[in-house]
């Protein structure tokens, strides 16, 4: 690793997140919509320890709403009736932890051993 990686990160995966940005401006008005808020909530709740499955999940995504625009498709057949259910979905391809991942993970945990204290 460089060392101006160190302090600002994988130039390549900066460079690729960029190229996502500039295919999504470029996506018709009702794909780039759909495409800003599923990313919003997929920064949110998707990896977050690792830069590369992020950029991969963002590349997907991005080649997702790109196909089903040149289709015509419409961006509810696209995410279906639940938006929240195909994201989680979608999340669930990509490797890496999230906040959100690691507090479910804790809270089960957490509840197993509470409840292997109550029988014992």
């Amino acid at each position: 690793m460089a060392w101006y990686e160190k302090i600002i990160g994988d130039l390549g995966e900066k460079k690729r997140y960029l190229a996502y940005k500039a295919r999504v401006k470029r996506l018709p008005d009702p794909y780039r919509q759909a495409a800003v808020a599923l990313e919003r909530y997929l920064l949110h709740l998707g990896p977050s320890d690792s830069g590369a499955s992020l950029v991969a999940m963002l590349d997907d995504l991005g080649d997702l709403l790109e196909q089903s625009a040149a289709a015509g498709t419409p961006i509810r057949d696209v995410v279906g009736s639940d938006p929240v259910s195909f994201a989680e979905t979608f999340m669930e391809n990509y490797g890496g932890g999230s906040w959100i991942r690691k507090e479910r993970a804790r809270l089960e945990r957490a509840i197993e051993a509470a409840e292997h204290d109550d029988t014992a």
